[in-house]
């Protein structure tokens, strides 16, 4: 008997032990929301555990109203940092709030302290034998009365490039292929991936809402497809583990 409950323990804990945990940290565009059967609005990685099998554990510790300065100096990133374990996995994606130069708290160069924020998350995840995965930020819907979609995010796409081929990051160009998503659906239905209600047609919102940044359901599921399918094209061998846990 004590030999059967050792060996059950032993299964149990190698079984535990291969659990593979993937953090996504990042804005409201990738963030949980609250009360997500009646919010119609979520973030793409709220939407991303059931792509994977359960060998990989997603961590979605992206908040809301996040640039890298604030996801580091609220310490949110130390709190992920000391959990991190050899062969965890990090999705990194900001950007939106980084660009708020009227905030402080919030703005930073893309060119400096943005470069080097992102490098920050990079070589710790390194450090601790996780891997880092980095991601531009989505694309707004910001269609031009001739029906081009504009462009909202200045140099902080550049500067996740650049680090990523100067540090060798695996890299999803999510801004370019949710520009082609936008861009496929349209000006107008392109509503469909984002939050437009008039009052009173979604009883979430007793007022008009007309949101072009954040998603619905239909629009955090397509941009989690799309990670999905672009994850799988990466030929890292470091993502393989991720790849393989793929349904």
């Amino acid at each position: 008997m004590k030999k059967y409950l050792l060996l059950t323990f032993l299964i149990t804990s190698v079984c535990f032990a291969q659990k593979t945990t993937l953090y996504c940290i990042g804005d409201s565009t990738m963030a949980n929301k609250k009360d997500p059967e009646k919010n119609p609005e979520h973030g793409w990685a709220q939407v991303l555990q059931p792509f994977f099998t359960d060998n990989i554990i997603v961590v979605n510790k992206a908040v809301n109203g996040r640039s890298t300065r604030s996801f580091i100096n609220e310490k949110r990133w130390d709190s992920i940092y000391n959990q991190l374990k050899k062969g965890d996995y990090v999705f990194i994606e900001f950007g939106h709030n980084d660009a708020k130069i009227e905030d402080p708290s919030r703005y930073t160069n893309p060119h400096t302290a943005y470069r080097y924020n992102l490098i920050r998350f990079v070589n710790e995840s390194r450090a601790k034998g996780a891997i880092p995965v980095l991601l531009t930020s989505i694309s707004r819907r910001n269609f031009n009365e001739k029906g081009v979609l504009v462009p909202t995010h200045g140099d902080y796409p550049l500067e996740t490039r650049l680090v990523a081929q100067e540090y060798n990051v695996p890299f999803i160009d999510l801004e370019y292929y949710t520009e082609l998503l936008e861009q496929s659906y349209g000006p107008d239905k392109s509503k469909e991936l984002h939050l437009h209600f008039k009052a009173g047609e979604n009883p979430y919102y007793d007022q008009d809402k007309a949101d072009d940044t954040h998603l619905s359901l239909k629009g955090a599921t397509e941009i989690a497809q799309i990670a999905i399918k672009q994850l799988k094209e990466l030929k890292d061998p470091s993502l393989d583990k991720l790849k393989k846990a793929i349904k």
